[in-house]
């Protein structure tokens, strides 16, 4: 049996709904009574329901679900998952964030690249092997996940408790591009200690903002250094380190008693986090023989996402390469993902491959194309059929 083409206005209808669904990620606060990555969730599961999805869900925590769909194979084949988060960023200077707009080839709205436009691929991916009557070797499972933007708590479940998959794709917005890598990411804190006292008598204190400025002065030079370490990772590159965050002080006549200083450093697959933290600490030590009164600390991370590094000559990766260049016409690129995502906590290799581009995400005039979305269905039809033996 063939297969048909993706229907446009299946895929815009789908995700013109989803946009329409707030499910912003509430990250450090409670999810209070506006929060609608619940809601978000139970729509997916009404979608997968009604397309007679055998159906699961787990809550992560309250309010907090994963969700999934089991289209069964004959038990013959590997199961491949398409996996997406339901969460996205806030709305802050974008006031029609979740008025979706269908024009000029585009779907537009706060998460309409990043990444529902994936999960309406997948809804439609499963209506095309219906209609062909396609039955599937092996499961196909479909997956929204909570909480992508933050901690990454769902997809961090999934891997200890969701159903198992031999492969999976995620589709966050690469361009059509595939990506079985992406470096990993360390937040932490730096934080320095001083004395309290009245800004007329300074020397009676110890300014904690003015010993921060020297930490600042040891650690500038870390990203530079990164950029020339070798060996380089083939898709990766280098690792980078920045320093993004400073907070210190309470008033200007008052020497500041603290200061904290939130760094993020990317690290390549195989970097371990604790050696990273070693080396902050070093430089620190390194710094108080110069600076005697110095108290500096390094706090936990604050947030801390594995690399990914799935080998390009995987039977994942192969798939994607043929079906890519089947439907687009031209040779696949195969690059590194720019971000952390949800790829490594899956617990079976990962490559990141969907419709859109990075730079819409998190934007205040976010969109996607309908003809990515088009062709992306297209891509993972043709790489599950590959897998599964069926291509």
């Amino acid at each position: 049996m063939t297969h048909g083409a993706p229907r446009a206005e299946r895929l815009t209808t789908d995700l013109a709904r989803m946009v329409a669904i707030p499910s912003v990620n509430p990250f450090a606060a409670s999810p209070g009574p506006g929060h609608r990555e619940e809601e978000m969730a139970q729509d997916l599961l009404a979608q997968l329901d009604a397309l007679w999805l055998e159906t699961g869900r787990r809550d992560v925590a309250p309010g907090r679900p994963n969700v999934w769909g089991r289209l069964r194979g004959t038990g013959q084949g590997p199961t491949i998952l398409l996996a997406a988060h339901l969460d996205t960023v806030g709305t802050e200077g974008y006031p029609d964030a979740h008025a979706p707009r269908i024009a000029d080839g585009r779907v537009t709205g706060r998460g309409a690249c990043d990444m529902k436009a994936a999960i309406a691929c997948y809804l439609e991916l499963v209506r095309l092997l219906q209609e062909g009557e396609r039955h599937l070797p092996g499961d196909l499972l479909i997956a929204g996940l909570c909480d992508e933007e933050d901690q990454m708590i769902g997809s961090r479940d999934w891997g200890r408790h969701g159903p198992a998959a031999d492969f999976a794709i995620v589709g966050e917005p690469t361009g059509l591009a595939i990506c079985p890598a992406h470096k990993g990411q360390l937040c932490t804190v730096i934080r320095t200690e001083g004395v309290a006292t009245h800004s007329s008598r300074p020397e009676l204190g110890v300014n904690a903002v003015e010993h921060m400025a020297q930490v600042i002065v040891a650690f500038a030079g870390l990203n530079a250094a990164l950029r020339t370490d070798d060996p380089a990772h083939p898709l990766c590159g280098h690792g980078r380190f920045s320093m993004n965050v400073i907070r210190g002080g309470t008033i200007a006549s008052a020497i500041p008693a603290t200061c904290a200083l939130e760094v993020d450093r990317r690290f390549l697959p195989g970097e371990r986090p604790e050696a990273i933290l070693a080396e902050y600490e070093a430089r620190l030590y390194a710094l108080s023989a110069r600076v005697p009164d110095l108290r500096a600390t390094v706090s936990a991370p604050t947030l801390l996402a594995d690399a990914l590094d799935t080998p390009e000559d995987s039977p994942l990766v192969q798939a994607l390469v043929r079906a890519t260049a089947t439907v687009t016409g031209s040779p696949a690129r195969v690059e590194a993902f720019p971000g952390a995502t949800d790829a490594p906590n899956l617990g079976c290799p990962a490559v990141i491959c969907g419709p859109g581009h990075l730079e819409q995400a998190h934007s205040c005039d976010e969109w996607v194309a309908v003809e990515q979305m088009e062709k992306a269905t297209q891509i993972y039809l043709a790489a599950i059929l590959d897998l599964m033996g069926q291509s």
